[in-house]
């Protein structure tokens, strides 16, 4: 399609033609109804609290290279120039100076080090899983700005249908009146429900605008104008309550955050105990010194140093470090007991709500058919005036239909919803899991 675009472009020295050309190749563009599948990959792409969340994920993994430089020598060269005037006895004035290169290497910390290393190897993990849990919130967000979206178009072309129904029901009534084959009272009951089928479609219009801004806030741009109705539904939910709980006992995102917690609270118990642990150092100095006294002109030095540190006592700050750590140790432990329920707890409700909300669509499906049957009935008696069906009785049918409708809609939306719950509960609303990267 492209290709053939640009050919023809090519082949035009006409301005306008040209420009005639973009324009419909952005109006096709924009025609183009937005799926659901369009939608989730938008927002995990274009959504900037995710990005901004890939952004600390990597700023993380540097905290990690930083700890490995711990176990690594450093090498420092330095230098200094200095003057000096000596105005009293012999000696003449003279500029020393000194280059020297300095390699220290850690022998021994405590331990310290090495726990700090797997201190941030958790914290990167824990980065990691908290951009997962991120990336559930937007995509459970995105399905249901979607949803919410083609609920309220759907809102108002059921009410714009009712409307028609309504005027011309109107009409007919008026027609009846003049004939005097019904009251004043009848034509005002169906004026009056014209009235508020007018006022249900201008709430449904006001919820259409909402509804559009949240969709451009969460996917990242901005509505079209057009689309698709969900047809998206490829992912595997899990067959029963319990393979819920297994799933998400191994890929909840909140309860492998709970776990990393406790797991680098125990390192920092250990960091917090090198602090009371003797510490070992070597080091390596050359130094060339110039014009370093009257009697020596050069000097070129060599200097092998081991150093051992044994903190006795400070105050009593590195026992307070060590208990703090410990404490903060039993609150990492009992958060992550907590966690374990109240994402069980997740898993139950979203399981139970799928499973309501599975029941419910179906019955109100053999409720819009059974609608749909008696106002039709109902509506053909009244205009033929073959029964004796009543103006109310129209009404009260066409009421009926409307809100099962409307009934409809909203549990197909909720059906929906639930499954997506289901997923983020135990932890698999993942682009990988959705297919999206292969997509984008």
């Amino acid at each position: 399609m492209m290709a053939l675009i640009i050919l023809l472009i090519k082949k035009m020295k006409n301005k306008f033609q040209i420009a005639l050309v973009v324009m419909l190749t952005l109006s096709f563009t924009d025609l183009k109804a937005s799926t659901l599948l369009d939608t989730l990959n938008s927002a995990y792409s274009k959504n900037p609290k995710l990005n901004a969340e890939r952004a600390n994920v990597r700023a993380i993994n540097e905290n990690k290279k930083g700890a490995l430089s711990e176990f690594k020598p450093s090498v420092t060269i330095s230098g200094y120039v200095s003057e000096q005037d000596n105005t009293k006895g012999n000696e003449s004035n003279y500029k020393p100076s000194e280059q020297s290169l300095l390699i220290e290497q850690k022998i021994f910390q405590g331990f310290g080090g090495f726990a700090n290393l797997k201190k941030q190897e958790y914290e990167y993990s824990l980065a990691e899983f908290k951009l997962q849990k991120i990336e559930q919130e937007i995509l459970l967000a995105a399905a249901k700005v979607h949803a919410n979206l083609l609920l309220s178009r759907k809102k108002i072309n059921i009410n714009n249908v009712n409307i028609d129904l309504l005027e011309r029901q109107v009409e007919i009534e008026k027609d009846k009146l003049g004939r005097g084959e019904i009251s004043l009272t009848d034509l005002a009951q169906s004026e009056a429900s014209l009235a508020g089928a007018e006022a249900k479609l201008i709430t449904a219009q006001n919820d259409l605008i909402s509804s559009k801004a949240n969709f451009e806030k969460i996917v990242g741009k901005k509505f079209t104008g057009n689309i698709q109705d969900i047809k998206f539904t490829s992912f595997r939910l899990p067959q029963s309550l319990a393979e819920a709980y297994n799933i998400s006992e191994n890929e909840n995102p909140d309860l492998k955050i709970a776990m990393l917690e406790h797991m680098k609270s125990v390192e920092d118990v250990r960091i917090a105990k090198s602090g009371l642990a003797p510490s070992a150092t070597l080091s390596y100095k050359l130094a060339e010194q110039d014009d370093f006294s009257s009697t020596v002109q050069k000097r070129k030095q060599q200097t092998l140093k081991a150093t051992a540190i044994w903190p006795l006592y400070s105050g009593g700050s590195n026992l307070s470090s060590l208990k703090k750590a410990k404490e903060l140790e039993n609150k990492y432990n009992l958060l992550h007991a907590d966690s374990k329920k109240t994402v069980s707890t997740a898993v139950a409700n979203a399981w139970s709500s799928y499973q309501s909300s599975k029941s419910v669509l179906n019955s109100i499906r053999s409720q819009v058919k059974a609608a749909e049957i008696a106002n039709e009935g109902i509506t053909l008696e009244y205009e033929s005036g073959a029964g004796n069906r009543t103006t109310l009785e129209v009404i009260q049918s066409r009421s009926i239909l409307l809100n099962s409708r409307i009934d409809l809609a909203t549990s197909e939306k909720d059906f929906l919803v639930s499954r997506f719950n289901i997923l983020s509960a135990v932890g698999r609303l993942t682009a990988k899991y959705l297919n999206l990267a292969e997509n984008n």
